[in-house]
């Protein structure tokens, strides 16, 4: 019942951020750069982009180290925590270097970021010709507003999608459900179900996010 519940938002998302969002302009076996492959959607949207052929580099802290080398990414980038919190410090490798050593040079077709305004910077820097900036989430915070022209450089793409839009009737919702469940069945997904807080207590599950401490789903419990 837990994982069947981490499926409903986590995993439809990261179901359409690997299948659709991405609007096939990467194809398999080119590079895709995950942030936060530590946390909770991250971690299906890393497995997922495997299963579907890409190459992937993820992005975890070195408190979720053992999250993110679980996960089969071709590279894991691991970063140090800001210092008091769970969080990622992004300034403490030169992410886009790495990742262009990794890529020869070539950058990644997708660019998978639910991490905001942190990463913009480093999510666009990152992108290969023609590739696809995915910015879905905004844990650090709202991605400033930049001018367009900013991707000429690279004819570069950017999409900033919703769940709901990939889930527009109940057949493209069965269709993700059904991959997903598939895939689960066959043993292809792991799901980390970090923690359930009772009802009562959800204040504190939502100190426990804020801070940046979840390693996978957290859910609560109605007895």
């Amino acid at each position: 019942l837990d994982v069947a519940t981490s499926c409903v938002v986590q995993g439809l998302t990261a179901h359409y951020l690997t299948s659709s969002a991405h609007a096939d302009l990467i194809k398999e076996g080119e590079w895709c750069l995950i942030h936060g492959v530590g946390g909770g959607t991250c971690q299906w949207a890393a497995q997922m982009a495997k299963l579907r052929g890409f190459k992937v580099i993820g992005t975890c802290s070195k408190g979720k180290a053992d999250i993110g080398e679980s996960l089969g990414c071709d590279e894991l980038i691991v970063l140090d925590e800001v210092p008091g919190t769970s969080y990622e410090d992004y300034e403490s490798v030169d992410i886009v270097s790495r990742v262009m050593e990794v890529t020869d040079g070539k950058g990644c077709k997708a660019v998978i970021d639910g991490i905001g305004k942190s990463t913009v910077d480093i999510s666009i820097g990152s992108l290969a010709h023609r590739g696809i900036f995915i910015s879905f989430g905004n844990a650090s915070g709202a991605v400033p507003a930049f001018p367009v022209l900013r991707l000429i450089g690279k004819s570069a793409y950017v999409t900033r999608p919703k769940l709901l839009d990939y889930t527009v009737d109940r057949a493209e919702l069965v269709s993700r459900a059904d991959e997903i469940f598939g895939w689960l069945k066959d043993g292809k997904l792991n799901v980390s179900v970090d923690c359930a807080f009772p009802l009562e207590e959800a204040a504190e599950g939502h100190l426990y996010l804020e801070a940046g401490k979840s390693k996978g789903k957290v859910l609560y419990k109605i007895d």
